[in-house]
């Protein structure tokens, strides 16, 4: 008999890459302690090389951090990195020089929680296979916290502008989980906590269906900004039935004929040392090991 299997379950909807997360820094001097030395992921050394920005490659996504007034994202972001016991050794080592600044980290059951010098959360995650697919190294969510009442309005909002599956679910607050990708969301998830006022920090993900959304946006006059023949931005994500603002993060969208889709990113191997060094191990393998493929 010939085996079926569920289609639906690899459907991924409009977004298929969620590239990276932006947010502006003070000082590059400190981000390069914190997100190379300390988190141990790898400066970008093709494109931004100056003191003016600076990219950083984690797997086949990117935190950008471009100088300015230091900018918070109202939650935090998720990375899967292998080797707990090696990142908790090299926080322990760029805490001597992060003194004096918001840096801190904490150990959690499922993960280990760094906090940027300008307060900026990371939590970083063990690879799972389960939970985050097949990376070692890479960025599988981004979550903001929202004020009660907007999860489920946010989740009407991508399917029917943005063509990106949701859905809604509980746990601690109730939680829109938007696809951007393979094993990879964008999740808003609600509290009372008070929040700052949005800075202007953003993220950015690619989409096949790249003139229905403009359209559709462009008719609600959502479009904040529009960069070039690939790219476009909005702001604000609305209640369809009433026009209200629920939340408010840059979206920074692209084309999947955009030049840089998928560009090759190096990504070291941040146990190798000048006092270790081992020929043919500098790059990181940011998938795991054909052995542990999934068999479906």
């Amino acid at each position: 008999m010939q085996k079926t299997f569920d289609r639906t379950a690899e459907d991924l909807g409009n977004s298929i890459h969620l590239e990276h997360v932006n947010v502006q820094v003070p000082d590059q001097r400190l981000a390069t302690l914190f997100y190379v030395a300390g988190l141990g992921l790898t400066r970008d050394p093709y494109l931004m090389v100056s003191d003016g920005n600076m990219w950083i490659n984690v797997g086949r996504s990117q935190f950008h951090l471009p100088s300015g007034e230091p900018q918070l994202l109202r939650g935090h972001t998720g990375i899967v990195i292998a080797g707990r016991e090696a990142l908790l050794e090299r926080l322990t080592h760029a805490a001597r020089r992060l003194d004096g600044t918001a840096f801190a980290f904490s150990e959690h059951n499922g993960y280990v929680e760094a906090r940027c010098p300008w307060g900026n959360r990371i939590r970083c995650y063990e690879p799972d296979a389960a939970r985050f697919g097949r990376i070692t190294l890479g960025i599988p969510y981004v979550e903001f916290e929202v004020p009660p009442g907007t999860a489920r309005g946010i989740c009407e909002f991508y399917p029917r502008i943005m063509g990106m599956p949701a859905e809604l679910g509980n746990g601690e607050g109730t939680v829109a989980r938007v696809s951007m990708g393979r094993n990879q969301h964008l999740q808003f998830r609600e509290t009372d906590r008070p929040q700052p006022e949005y800075d202007g920090h953003h993220v950015q993900m690619y989409i096949t269906d790249f003139s229905g959304p403009h359209r559709r946006l462009a008719e609600r006059n959502l479009i904040y900004s529009e960069d070039n023949q690939y790219q476009y931005r909005f702001r604000d994500i609305i209640d369809l039935a009433s026009g209200r603002t629920l939340f408010t993060i840059e979206h920074e969208v692209r084309s999947a004929t955009h030049p840089m889709y998928l560009r090759p990113l190096v990504n070291r191997n941040p146990a190798q040392t000048n006092l270790n060094y081992a020929s043919g191990h500098d790059q990181w393998l940011w998938a795991m090991e054909p052995e542990q493929y999934d068999g479906r």
